[in-house]
């Protein structure tokens, strides 16, 4: 997968792409991060890229030409068609299945914006989506960036040194289609001062582990993220588990005032 990203700061989102699970993704030759600068394709001695909205108001917005010379040049990098992907408060919001789709494609041009954005005309004409990664504004889309980087780039088969991992993830579908937060996990010492381990992962009792983090799973993202479960599409099982679970959290006083099944 080849990914691009046109910025005023290339350089943030390629220092980001030569660490952790990115970096040995790009080692391995699953991934390639390049970055572009706008400003080398403007004109005049101060290489401008940005003027004052029409109509009036505060900051700046990016020039349509830079950005299309920019935009081109990109594509002309590579033969491979390429989705153009604008980082943008208006944009879709960001989950694990649009990831999973974009992951999917062979290329990306991640486009960051900067002041108060980019001219709508270069938005309507070279863009084929928009994205956002949360309901709250940034300086610029270089963080966004660097974001859907690291998501697509952990997805790449080979990227993790165990597969598995990522089909365990927080928010991916499991063969029911639900899409659940991930169970809480615990590693040496057996006991802390802060607590001990919980006796069944020891146990050594795969059937009675596996029970123990699907109940965990299930009960968690109805505490924390209640949006994410339909009650009605729970299997009878999955539905037992998360009753037992809320009757004990409601014995500990830790129901976190959720609505009961």
């Amino acid at each position: 997968m080849r990914i691009d990203v046109v910025s005023l700061f290339p350089e943030f989102v390629e220092q980001m792409a030569g660490h952790g699970v990115v970096g040995r993704a790009v080692e391995r030759g699953l991934l390639s991060v390049h970055g572009w600068n706008p400003r080398d394709h403007a004109e005049g001695s101060y290489r401008r890229v940005d003027d004052r909205p029409f109509g009036g108001g505060p900051g700046m917005v990016m020039m349509v030409d830079p950005l299309r010379a920019c935009l081109a040049a990109v594509r002309a990098a590579d033969p491979v068609p390429a989705h153009v992907v604008y980082l943008s408060p208006q944009g879709r919001r960001l989950d694990q299945a649009r990831v999973r789709a974009l992951a999917g494609r062979e290329r990306l041009v991640l486009l960051c914006g900067r002041y108060e954005g980019i001219d709508e005309r270069l938005v309507a004409a070279e863009v084929d989506e928009e994205i956002s990664i949360g309901d709250y504004v940034l300086s610029g889309g270089e963080l966004p960036a660097a974001v859907l980087v690291d998501a697509v780039a952990r997805l790449q088969e080979g990227a993790l040194n165990d597969a598995e991992s990522a089909a365990q993830d927080s928010f991916e579908s499991g063969p029911d289609g639900q899409r659940l937060l991930d169970c809480p996990h615990y590693t040496r010492p057996v006991e802390h001062a802060l607590g001990k381990v919980p006796e069944v992962l020891l146990s050594g009792n795969h059937a009675a582990i596996a029970r123990w983090r699907r109940q965990q799973a299930l009960g968690r993202t109805w505490l924390r993220r209640p949006d994410l479960v339909d009650p009605e599409a729970l299997s009878r099982t999955d539905r037992a588990l998360l009753e037992e679970f809320l009757d004990q959290a409601a014995g500990a006083g830790d129901s976190g005032g959720k609505t009961p099944l």
